[in-house]
């Protein structure tokens, strides 16, 4: 019975570290989304020399990512939140739920250059 109560109270005192260090690594994987997702208009905007401003679609930027990755087959990041279309010459930003969701674990520096 004391080691069963010793053990929840260990299980108690981590699982907070535990989910915070989860959020977090959730939010680099966001911002490293981000990144490819600029690489992908850039080369997009050259490719079919869209001039800036030029509005892009979601399929259309997909299709410059690596094909079999979560990003490649969803167009969401790990939250399930779209990034959706995007502008040619304009930084992609984080999604509004998941800078709302990840902002108990990450402050607005983080997300710079992608931030709302």
């Amino acid at each position: 019975m004391i080691v069963v109560g010793v053990i929840a109270l260990l299980a108690i005192i981590a699982l907070p570290g535990f989910m915070r260090a989860r959020k977090r690594a959730q939010a680099s994987q966001v911002k490293e989304d981000l990144r490819l997702i600029d690489a992908a208009l850039e080369q997009y905007a050259i490719d079919t020399g869209k001039r800036s401003g030029a509005p892009v679609a979601t399929e259309d930027w997909i299709a410059y990512l690596k094909k079999g990755t979560r990003l490649y087959a969803t167009g969401e990041d790990v939250l399930g939140n779209e990034f959706g279309p995007q502008t040619v010459d304009e930084t992609p930003m984080v999604p509004y739920e998941t800078y709302i969701e990840l902002g108990d674990v990450v402050d607005d520096e983080f997300w710079e250059p992608f931030d709302l």
